[in-house]
């Protein structure tokens, strides 16, 4: 199977879903593709179907891959996060020469990426790490890419990402350089963290309309398909339309009603919460929407609970069209928080590994292809054109007014919520975090006054410069000595 000469412009390893589609994309733009996978009759069922008569080649071995590939070699590798991505490394490298270029565009953990990039820097192999959205779909027809690494590799792949990634309507390509070391792949794990609260807010709208107001899903159809030509218009609230409208083709039942409510995760949304207790940031959407999932899962312990734990509801008496417009503008308010929340992760990875993200080229390189594209994405895109150095979305002049004329509709929709009983653990704390965000006075002082009680772990004044720490004898009997003041 192996070419006397090499043909190739790149290779690929791993013929899973997403590995196909992208090199069917790649091949698609004129680019000649080798593959290779572990199972080697995979390889020959993609060249004798959906690769048939496509500038495709095959290798039944790593070393007839690495032998196709044009120089400097530039090889894919889509294979499972973790020790698979280095085993698969590992036998590359004895192959590769200084300036060939390795590539894992699978969902790896961002530490594993820096890693990875320092350790093959010092054997002259260019390492990306790129994050790759937009599913089966995105993979075949144009997907987010969001690479970083080693900088000197990005112009050997930028002319096949940007040729293969979705453009929005200028033609611009949903991909760009994002970073040294990690950062591509940090950048893609915000992006799922994202993905989580999105998905999480979508799901409580929908809860509140099916509960409360007991809307059938033929009439929340209606009412995302209207949603879905305004402010919210988005990937996920097209799907969702279309989710609600869909029929079960053997009972003719609604098939979200057949469905059973235990939701799965990869852990990518885990991930982004630990990074936003390791960085400091507050990331409490996002958090919400992972623990959402983890409650879901106890399916027979909530079941038991509610035999135990009864709930008494009482029926919606207000103006119920008033409700699903409030719905409409709590969801949107909701979602400028858990974006807000995401780009200040990336603001304060960035700080913390002298990483410069351009989070403008970000927000653009996620308005195509990946899963939470939207019109919305274009307006962050504008925030950062007016401040790069923007601490906040909330800050940002169009953000305040939204969130400002939305901010009645929201409080009424979680009131009611609460009201009567209906969880809405993401929307709420999006509202809690914008109430804790602009007040300039919180508890605090007292949780300090606590810490130094018990733990002499001291505070600061307000009638004394900052940066002074003061301790307490509270008792009487503890001392003057002080513990040392830090935070993790």
């Amino acid at each position: 199977m192996a070419a006397t000469t090499p043909t190739a412009d790149i290779g690929l390893i791993g013929l899973a879903v997403m590995g196909e589609n992208l090199v069917l994309n790649m091949a698609s733009h004129r680019f000649t593709v080798a593959v290779f996978n572990r199972t080697t009759a995979k390889v020959d069922a993609f060249l004798d179907g959906r690769a048939k008569g496509q500038p495709i080649v095959g290798a039944h071995t790593v070393q007839e891959l690495v032998a196709q590939l044009k120089r400097p070699r530039k090889i894919m590798i889509m294979v499972k996060a973790g020790a698979p991505v280095d085993a698969v490394i590992d036998e590359l490298v004895p192959l590769l020469e200084p300036g060939d270029v390795l590539i894992d565009g699978g969902n790896s953990h961002f530490p594993d990426s820096t890693r990875r990039t320092r350790a093959l820097k010092e054997k002259g192999i260019l390492y990306v790490g790129t994050g790759v959205s937009g599913g089966e779909e995105g993979a075949l027809k144009g997907p987010s890419i969001m690479p970083g690494g080693n900088p000197d590799a990005w112009p050997l792949v930028k002319p096949i990402f940007q040729a293969i990634a979705a453009k929005v309507p200028d033609g611009t390509p949903c991909c760009d350089w994002v970073g040294p070391e990690g950062a591509g792949h940090f950048v893609k794990m915000v992006h799922n963290g994202i993905e989580y609260g999105d998905m999480q807010l979508i799901c409580e709208a929908y809860f509140v309309m099916r509960k409360l107001l007991g809307m059938e899903p033929a009439a929340q159809h209606s009412v995302f398909e209207r949603w879905n030509k305004g402010p919210l218009d988005s990937y996920l609230i097209e799907i969702t339309r279309d989710i609600l409208g869909y029929k079960d083709p053997e009972t003719g039942k609604p098939m979200v009603d057949l469905i059973l409510d235990t939701a799965g995760q990869k852990g990518t949304g885990k991930w982004t919460v630990i990074s936003a207790c390791d960085l400091g940031v507050p990331l409490t959407l996002i958090s919400e929407a992972v623990f959402a999932r983890t409650l879901s899962s106890q399916k027979d312990e909530r079941v038991a609970a509610s035999k135990v734990l009864k709930s008494h509801p009482s029926p919606f008496n207000g103006n119920r069209q008033s409700l699903v417009d409030d719905i409409e503008q709590a969801l949107y308010a909701s979602k400028i928080i858990s974006y807000a929340q995401g780009f200040s992760l990336m603001n304060a990875m960035a700080k913390e590994s002298n990483w410069e993200i351009n989070n403008g080229g970000v927000a653009l390189m996620w308005r195509g292809g990946c899963i939470i594209r939207s019109a919305f994405l274009g307006r962050i895109k504008e925030a950062f054109d007016r401040d790069p150095k923007l601490s906040n979305l909330l800050l940002d002049p169009f953000f305040t007014q939204e969130i400002a004329r939305a901010e009645e509709s929201w409080r009424r929709v979680c009131a009611a919520a609460i009201t009567h009983g209906i969880a809405l653990p993401a929307m709420t704390s999006a509202l809690s975090y914008f109430d804790g965000y602009r007040s300039a006075e919180l508890p605090a002082n007292l949780l300090q006054a606590q810490r130094d009680y018990f733990g002499a772990h001291t505070y600061e004044r307000t009638d004394k410069p900052r940066g002074q720490f003061f301790h307490t004898n509270w008792t009487g009997r503890g001392g003057d000595t002080a513990s040392t003041s830090y935070n993790v």
